[in-house]
């Protein structure tokens, strides 16, 4: 198992900009492919992102594709996802998600299936 923990989410204007940092800690972090979800108040958890364990793979939902970039550093353990451009409808708790895989290119896009979940860093975007 790896433990994950968020953070850098905040209050911010539309326009502006987040970067938030996904710390892992536990089992050797570059076995894992990392995924970004976030959930806003009444709706599902929905995919944001997700980067293979090699970070040579990406992904974006539409939503923030051309306003978000995903990335890891295996050697500090960390992920991160970099969003710009903020709008009011990219409000809610993102989650850093973590599941082992054998494949140093293959990313996942699904809530299930990731095994590994961080508590959630609240995002709110002013309009």
């Amino acid at each position: 198992q790896v433990q994950l923990v968020e953070s850098g989410g905040g209050l911010v204007q539309a326009g502006g900009s987040l970067s938030l940092s996904c710390a892992a800690s536990g089992r050797s972090f570059s076995n894992y492919a990392v995924g970004w979800f976030r959930q806003a108040p009444g709706k599902e958890r929905e995919f944001v992102a997700a980067i293979s364990r090699s970070g040579g793979s990406t992904y974006y939902a539409d939503s923030v594709k051309g306003r978000s970039t995903i990335s890891r550093d295996n050697a500090k353990n960390t992920g991160s996802l970099q969003m710009n451009s903020l709008k009011p409808e990219d409000t809610g708790v993102y989650y850093c998600a973590a599941r082992s895989t054998l494949s140093p290119y293959t990313v996942y896009r699904s809530n299930n299936e990731y095994a590994n979940w961080g508590q959630g860093t609240q995002v709110t975007v002013s309009s």
